[in-house]
């Protein structure tokens, strides 16, 4: 007895000339696109590695601004002898940073603004070249009054 197999439902192969090879068609195809993911890997560390540079040069500035300021204010008041904007530039020139802008301010000249600036890396000029340098600013001097706070007291 002769045992009956099901219907198949797969369309039986060609083959010859005629039929269409799937492995003709496909081939190459998975290099080109590991070749694709692999550019756009390298562009998104690139652009991330940027960000970060940026973010470097930008707290170099602001650490920067922030120590010539001290330093300024020190002058202002007496603790250290010399000019305070000179005392500020040389101490963001010892940062690596330059003073971009310095100015005193309040009763007797003893509260320093000061602005520095610090080179950003070379890539951001190719991108956009008004972005060459990062900015700090900083703002330094003794506290208003005597240095006692009068927040929640009533005033006789």
């Amino acid at each position: 007895m002769a045992s009956k197999r099901p219907p198949s439902r797969v369309a039986p192969r060609r083959s010859g000339p005629s039929a269409p090879s799937r492995h003709v068609q496909d081939r190459g195809a998975g290099t080109v696109l590991a070749a694709g993911l692999v550019l756009l890997l390298c562009l998104m560390l690139t652009a991330v590695a940027s960000v970060l540079q940026a973010g470097t040069a930008s707290a170099r500035a602001g650490k920067a601004a922030d120590l010539a300021a001290l330093a300024g204010a020190d002058a202002a008041r007496g603790l250290l002898a010399g000019d305070p904007c000179s005392l500020a530039a040389e101490v963001a020139g010892k940062q690596g940073a330059e003073l971009s802008a310095c100015s005193r301010s309040g009763p007797g000249g003893v509260v320093v603004d000061v602005r520095s600036r610090t080179a950003l890396p070379d890539v951001f000029g190719w991108l956009n070249g008004e972005w060459t340098h990062a900015e700090g600013r900083a703002r330094a001097g003794p506290p208003p009054g005597d240095g006692r706070s009068t927040a929640g007291r009533q005033q006789p």
